[in-house]
């Protein structure tokens, strides 16, 4: 079975000029099949702030109304996407920018409202994912590069977290590949002490996942990232990592940041 990456970078990455270009040369550089995701960042806040759409975030988690969503769908879907599968091509990388819209690639469903309304908001189920489509650009030679919007399938885009979208992919083409799933954001990976970017814990199996809860190792935003990336592995994706962007390319000698593993 081939093997086939799936990387997530989200603002941290793309908020920063020379950590993007370093990330895109390392992302180009890497063999084999692989499918780019990116979230947003800061230009969506403030181009929505420059038009008078102020920011509205509970929990963390960004509230789309219908003038939130035309300024992600502008800046994830237009702007970042199209500005990154540009520098990829010019680095060799025969890039394809799309949304979920994009050959019915994503199909999400709107989060029902419960105790909060999160607006034109998209979750995904295990038949969100076309595996057909997505399979068929990368025979074709290309790399698909997913930004944060999705659709319903009745006309109306969904802003869709990007770590969901990621984790879904790699489960849905883990039916045709031994896939692997890399979150790239700021720190080096686990760390044993948060204060010491050298404490990296390499490896975490799932039945050590509670333990490093109850020691504090694990603890706050780390949480669901491991809490996601075991239960992608339970669904079929091989290993997931979480690392630092700027050192993907450790990812070619097993040096990459935190591995997880069954």
């Amino acid at each position: 079975m081939k093997q086939l990456t799936i990387i997530k970078i989200g603002g941290n990455v793309i908020d920063n000029s020379a950590n993007l270009h370093q990330f895109l040369l390392d992302f180009t550089a890497m063999p084999g099949d692989k499918i780019l995701v990116h979230g947003g960042g800061k230009i969506a806040t403030e181009l929505g702030e420059s038009l008078g759409v102020e920011a509205k975030m509970i929990e963390g988690r960004r509230i789309t109304d219908i003038e939130t969503l035309r300024i992600v769908t502008m800046v994830y879907a237009g702007l970042i996407n199209k500005n990154m599968v540009a520098q990829l091509q010019a680095r060799g990388s025969n890039a394809i920018g799309l949304t979920g819209a994009d050959g019915n690639i994503i199909k999400a469903r709107k989060r029902p409202v419960k105790e909060i309304d999160y607006g034109f908001v998209g979750d995904l189920d295990e038949n969100s994912v076309s595996v057909k489509t997505l399979d068929s650009l990368i025979k074709a030679g290309l790399v698909p590069v997913l930004c944060a919007i999705t659709h319903d399938g009745d006309t109306q885009l969904l802003n869709t977290n990007a770590d969901t979208i990621a984790s879904s992919v790699a489960v849905a083409m883990s039916s045709l590949y031994e896939t692997r799933l890399v979150y790239c954001f700021e720190k080096k990976g686990v760390l044993k002490d948060v204060n010491d970017d050298g404490s990296v814990v390499r490896e975490i199996k799932s039945d050590e996942f509670d333990g490093l809860k109850a020691d504090g190792t694990v603890q706050g935003g780390m949480i669901p990232k491991l809490h996601n990336a075991f239960e992608a592995i339970k669904k079929g994706v091989s290993a997931v990592y979480i690392g630092k962007a700027d050192e993907l390319a450790e990812l070619a000698d097993g040096a990459f940041g935190t591995k997880m593993l069954k």
